[in-house]
């Protein structure tokens, strides 16, 4: 025996016969080999096996020379026991021996593995690349010799990229937690493949730093401008997180009636931010660039493929394509479908022969997975505790509509009119109150879809989305009871769940009733609550989430309300949301809550009448979104 292949000793010279010429001489009652005598004698402890061994391609990494090689093993009929085949699986191998047992193999068997590996360009025993291993994780689905032995279902990242670090993006600056990095490194291996992926983390894990990083690299310089499309409440904080992290890159929003009609202006930009709307209304134009990275946030907008913007957004000319969601599968099948076209148009099939295929059930989602798992990079909160804070902070700043900015300057001019220039605690609270909604200053009823079209509620709408979507609960803090009120009917009437409020109103008796009710649901569940009557006394922990709708003066406030959550006996990690309108009021309340922290470590800081509360209040008179 030498490397898996029987010697056979015949007067004193080493032959290797065929496995037919085995089989003959071991089961056929053969005497002669190749026309001389031969009676079989000692095996050496072999033993023989009529049934041939069932050869199996084994998708594997961590050998191979990038960490991606790919192997040919033939499987005992009823062992575990395999050997890989002597050679890489050249073509006269024709038997093998496991452990002390041999083995034919199929006639054909061999022949036909090297020719379906010859559609994709791959052979046994050498590298492959992301396109290959997605071919044969395609082929597997009908080909019973494939298996996936890489446990993750996800091809490796290149030894080349896994020693690189964040200190090698030139235009990059910020700290990636482990995870980040890996994320960061997949990402980068996904566009030099020049293919597409989901990176579906779940939220609070910071998928947008990943995309910042990817899009920092150096690679740029000599590429065309990259995109960034996403819900139009996102736009500001894409430009801001962009300024902060990479402020090397040359970033245009193009949004709004002043944008540029001119494809040219946009190629002299490293990033272009745009909303999803406006893709559709200038989708001619965003055809004469071939874009080198077009980055979905909140794709799930495209889960539906018969739309125009899912129709605009797939006609992007691109190189790689990145759609962003923490809900890569809300309703059906075909939403993971249509995410997947966009990031490898083609690589499912056309829509029909895809759901000829998948049924719309947990069989056809089991099915599906496979295929999409190799592209789709997703990790939940409980999977990396160890490397995250135990409170995660997401300030997120958000932009005005055209329309709603110029509601939100009438009010300034009228409140700058009536109380001057210095103005006065109490005259910003129409301001505040705009940007919590529009229906607090305003008379009139408002139906459920014109009160969820205001563009904070809207945003707020996206995070419960998510949320709910991983059957988890959450604590909204909002200072006005009739926003809180508008919130528990946005939850009871969308997604039939459990909500409540909770504010000045509520007997202190039943508050913690109300608590109780809401840690006891089972399914997702919200508590809209008031900063001042439910921020301190209540312990929350059924929540892993908290949104501050409205920002408060006072960030002990602010503070106190989110350790309704994050406190003692609170055993996951909570992912803390504050909203607030960029270049409004909102902006210098946040600013003034960062430098107060900064300064005293959150302590108690009130509005004391000082020389600089009353200089805060003037800013928040005078800043305006109209302009910007």
């Amino acid at each position: 025996m030498d490397g898996g292949v029987l010697r056979l000793e015949l007067d004193g010279e080493a032959l290797t016969p065929t496995a037919n010429e085995v089989y003959d001489l071991v089961f056929g009652g053969g005497e002669t080999f190749r026309g001389r005598a031969c009676a079989p004698g000692k095996t050496g402890g072999i033993s023989f096996s009529r049934y041939p061994a069932r050869l199996i391609m084994a998708l594997r990494y961590g050998d191979g020379p990038d960490g991606a090689a790919l192997y040919a093993v033939p499987s005992a009929v009823a062992g575990e026991n395999r050997i890989d085949l002597p050679g890489g699986g050249q073509p006269d191998i024709d038997q093998v021996i496991v452990g002390s047992r041999w083995y034919p193999l199929a006639t054909g068997a061999l022949d036909h593995v090297n020719q379906q590996l010859g559609r994709t360009g791959a052979k046994p025993g050498r590298a492959l690349s992301l396109r290959q291993y997605l071919e044969l994780r395609k082929m597997a689905g009908s080909e019973d010799w494939i298996e996936d032995g890489t446990g993750e279902g996800k091809p490796p990242v290149p030894a080349e990229l896994e020693q690189r670090t964040e200190e090698a993006l030139v235009s990059f600056r910020g700290t990636l937690y482990p995870y980040q990095r890996d994320g960061w490194r997949w990402l980068t291996y996904i566009w030099q493949e020049g293919l597409g992926a989901i990176l579906a983390d779940e939220m609070g894990l910071g998928k947008t730093i990943q995309v910042i990083a990817l899009l920092a690299s150096p690679e740029r310089d000599a590429a065309a401008p990259s995109m960034i499309v996403a819900p139009t409440t996102l736009l500001e904080n894409w430009r801001r997180e962009i300024g902060k992290f990479a402020q090397g890159l040359r970033v245009i929003v193009h949004q709004g009636a002043d944008r540029s009609g001119d494809y040219r202006t946009l190629c002299d930009a490293d990033v272009v931010i745009t909303s999803y709307e406006t893709v559709v209304r200038d989708s001619s134009m965003f055809a004469m660039i071939d874009w080198r990275i077009v980055v979905l946030d909140e794709a799930q907008a495209i889960k539906n493929p018969d739309t125009k913007r899912t129709q605009a957004i797939k006609a992007l000319r691109r190189r790689t394509g990145i759609a962003v969601t923490g809900t890569p599968l809300e309703n059906r099948v075909r939403d993971l479908w249509s995410l997947t076209d966009f990031a490898i148009p083609g690589y499912l099939g056309d829509l029909k022969d895809f759901e000829s295929r998948f049924v719309n059930d947990q069989a056809g989602a089991a099915d599906l997975e496979p295929l999409v798992s190799p592209i789709m990079l997703r990790r939940m909160v409980a999977d990396v505790a160890t490397d995250l804070p135990e409170r995660i902070t997401i300030p997120q700043a958000i932009g005005l509509s055209e329309t709603e900015a110029a509601r939100y300057e009438q009010v300034r001019q009228e409140t700058l009119a009536e109380y001057g220039a210095s103005g006065h605690l109490v005259a910003l609270g129409r301001l505040r109150m705009f940007c919590a909604h529009p229906m607090l200053i305003e008379q009139g009823d408002w139906s459920l879809d014109e009160a969820m079209a205001f563009t904070k509620t809207r945003r707020l709408v996206e995070i419960i989305d998510e949320v709910f979507a991983r059957r988890q609960k959450m604590l909204v803090f909002t200072s006005y009871n009739r926003m809180a009120a508008l919130i528990v009917r946005i939850v009871r009437e969308r997604y039939g769940a459990y909500a409540a409020a909770i504010n000045g109103d509520t007997p202190v008796p039943d508050r913690q009733k109300t608590v109780d009710m809401f840690s006891d649901e089972a399914g997702p569940a919200l508590l809209a609550l008031n900063p001042r009557a439910a921020g301190a006394g209540l312990n929350i922990t059924a929540a892993t989430h908290v949104v501050h709708y409205n920002l408060e003066w006072n960030p002990a406030i602010e503070d106190q309300a989110s350790a309704r959550a994050h406190r003692r006996g609170q055993t996951r990690p909570v992912t803390i949301h504050r909203l607030y309108f960029a270049t409004t009021i909102e902006e210098v309340v946040n600013d003034r809550l960062e430098l107060k922290r900064d300064l005293s470590g959150a302590a108690v800081v009130g509005v004391a009448g000082t020389e600089n509360d009353r200089a805060d209040v003037a800013r928040a008179l005078r800043i305006s979104p109209v302009g910007f």
